[in-house]
């Protein structure tokens, strides 16, 4: 069964930075492979999509608000995905999740909260100024 936990969340001041990890488990062999990660934060009573690639993919895709101040990458044999912010801002502030779209589940990582099926908790990062 795929779990997804996500850590490195905190507090911060405007133009500090944080790296947040997603630990991936019960995914076996090259699975890995057919799976898409993404990164969301909470907003209101929704989620919105900041960044996502596919597994090994190595093309990551961001949303306008955070292009160029984070990036995604992948550690593959940790099996691991992080998302390092650099230069945050006020409005950054939010609750962070990873999430996965599983063949399994029929999902596609597209933009949308809607595309993924399985969820991190959340962590909780904040940026003040």
């Amino acid at each position: 069964q795929v779990q997804l936990v996500e850590s490195g969340g905190g507090s911060v001041q405007a133009g500090g930075s944080l790296r947040l990890s997603c630990a991936v488990s019960g995914v076996s062999g090259n699975d890995f492979r057919k799976y898409w990660m993404g990164w969301f934060r909470q907003k209101g009573n929704a989620r919105e999509w900041v960044a996502r690639d596919i597994w090994g993919g190595g093309s990551p895709d961001y949303a306008d608000s955070v292009k160029g101040r984070f990036t995604m990458s992948q550690d593959n044999a940790k099996t691991t995905v992080y998302l390092q912010m650099n230069s945050l801002k006020p409005e950054d502030t939010s609750i962070y999740y990873c999430a996965a779209a599983t063949p399994a589940g029929g999902y596609y990582g597209g933009r949308q909260e809607g595309n993924y099926d399985v969820w991190g908790q959340g962590t909780q990062v904040t940026v003040s100024s």
